[in-house]
């Protein structure tokens, strides 16, 4: 009922776990889950046998020996046979065989059948098979002889044991039915194409990684056209359910502590090995700050274990044109911190892409309109000083001691700076009554904060005069939800920017 009602798209494509063979599985895709079936054969009319033990003694024969045929299956945990007492927990067949080398004339086998057997094991026998009685060769099937395990069975002998002795199940039906392999919530969960820690992208497949750490496996699709559409389907519901997850959390938070975006990325390893050039990483704008988290933050107490966190408007971010990638991962943005280090992140689709810089951007313009003014100490002529970034004034340096302004330029004064990436910016002001040019240079011990803080200014300045930033925020803020960016003051003087470090 629940496909019926929730389900989005379905669809039967093949899946691959490790290094095992492909297999066909079935997807059901609904708002809040990803289901993948798989094909069983399953008993729907009377109980069969094989759930309990039973045991067999056999003797040796002149032809054949004991006359087993042994299917070792490498999946089971617990072991099938039970030779003389002895548990066969090996799972290669040479062990098996030698087991039975060195038995006697007489063994006694505890042949256990599991509630959970493969398909294969269940199947009926073909009608020809030799080991079926004959009034049992239609809709009664033989698991144990389907497994093939036949005991004492030798085209010469007459004299074993033949499977018409064991016990007989009418009226079992068996049908091969869709059955759930693994339910994968959606929230917080993450997608991938790439094989792991690699750049190397997977040849239209992917697989989905539930929050809890259980994995799709890798689901193949005939055409790369299939792939997107699942890939971008599965991705709109995760961002679906994250941002209702967050208007949720938000209800609990402050205004200064609204959440803007919550999202998985993958990070470049910056002493990265072949095998291992990428991480996964969940990134978080909340607030003030940039959280880098290794899982998804559930209480409080987890957004003070970040593993890293940045003031949004001290550090920088770029998105990358196809010319700036490092390597074949696309989608890729950089962040450069307070300290000037290079952090390098990918996701999966360009949509993606697009919602991290539209919700950095609006988490720099939330917290620069909020803060309104930053002040950074400063050294001018061996002088201790104080440069404060105002959003209504523009720049203004004062005497750290007397508190003395010693001059005041706004945004639209000032026509460049330059620095040596070092401590050191240097800014060209234009005199508004002789319009030239008056150069003043400032040592910062924070040089890459000031930087970023001065771009988060002037980006500010120029968006919030932006009809169409404003109407997106809007409705950003809304989705998210934070206040609205309707009624915002902001200076009309718009500096043309010439920002250039």
């Amino acid at each position: 009922l629940r496909f019926l009602t929730d389900c989005i798209k379905t669809g039967i494509y093949l899946m691959q776990e490790g290094n095992e063979e492909p297999f066909n599985v079935r997807l059901h895709l609904a708002k809040d889950i990803l289901t993948i079936q798989e094909q069983d054969v399953i008993c729907v009319s009377g109980e069969p046998f094989y759930s309990s033990e039973r045991t067999v003694t056999i003797r040796r024969q002149t032809i054949g020996g004991f006359g087993l045929s042994i299917k070792v299956i490498s999946h089971t945990k617990s072991p099938i046979l039970q030779i003389n007492g002895i548990n066969v927990r090996s799972y290669r067949h040479e062990e098996v065989v030698q087991v039975l080398r060195n038995a006697g004339e007489e063994v006694t086998l505890t042949v256990s059948f599991l509630k959970k057997t493969p398909a294969f094991l269940k199947l009926p026998l073909c009608e020809d098979c030799a080991c079926v009685p004959s009034d049992q060769s239609s809709g009664t099937s033989s698991p144990l002889c389907d497994s093939g395990l036949h005991l004492n069975f030798h085209p010469n002998n007459t004299d074993t044991l033949s499977c018409s002795s064991w016990p007989t199940s009418p009226g079992l039906r068996w049908e091969k039915r869709w059955v759930d392999l693994r339910l994968l919530p959606l929230l917080h969960s993450r997608l991938s194409q790439y094989m792991p820690g690699s750049d190397t992208c997977r040849r239209n497949a992917f697989q989905v990684v539930a929050v809890d750490g259980v994995c799709s496996g890798v689901i193949q699709f005939p055409a790369a056209e299939d792939c997107l559409d699942w890939l971008q389907a599965v991705a709109a519901n995760i961002s679906s359910l994250t941002k209702h997850n967050v208007k949720k959390i938000n209800r609990n938070f402050p205004v200064n502590q609204q959440i803007i975006y919550m999202g998985w990325v993958d990070e470049k390893e910056q002493d990265s090995v072949q095998d291992r050039m990428y991480s996964p990483k969940f990134l978080a704008l909340r607030g003030s700050s940039l959280f880098k988290f290794c899982a998804p933050p559930v209480t409080t107490w987890d957004w003070t274990r970040a593993e890293k966190s940045f003031t949004v408007y001290e550090i920088m971010c770029k998105i990358l044109k196809d010319n700036d990638l490092l390597d074949q991962r696309r989608h890729c943005f950089s962040v450069q911190t307070e300290s000037g280090e290079d952090l390098f992140f990918s996701v999966e689709l360009e949509e993606e892409l697009l919602m991290w810089e539209k919700a950095f951007q609006m988490a720099t313009f939330l917290e620069v309109e909020r803060i309104q003014s930053k002040t950074y100490a400063c050294i001018m002529e061996s002088h201790l000083m104080g440069l404060t970034i105002d959003f209504t004034s523009g720049f203004v340096c004062f005497d750290a001691a007397s508190k003395a302004v010693l001059w005041r330029y706004k945004f639209s004064q000032l026509k460049g700076s330059s620095d040596d990436g070092k401590s050191k910016i240097k800014f060209l002001f234009q005199n508004q009554d002789s319009k030239s040019i008056e150069a003043k240079e400032l040592e910062f011990s924070n040089l890459f904060a000031v930087l970023h803080c001065i771009h988060a200014f002037f980006a500010a300045k120029v968006a919030c005069l932006d009809p169409m930033f404003l109407d997106s925020g809007a409705t950003s803020a809304a989705a998210a939800g934070i206040p609205s960016l309707s009624g915002l003051s902001c200076n009309s003087q718009t500096p043309k920017l010439k920002y250039v470090t």
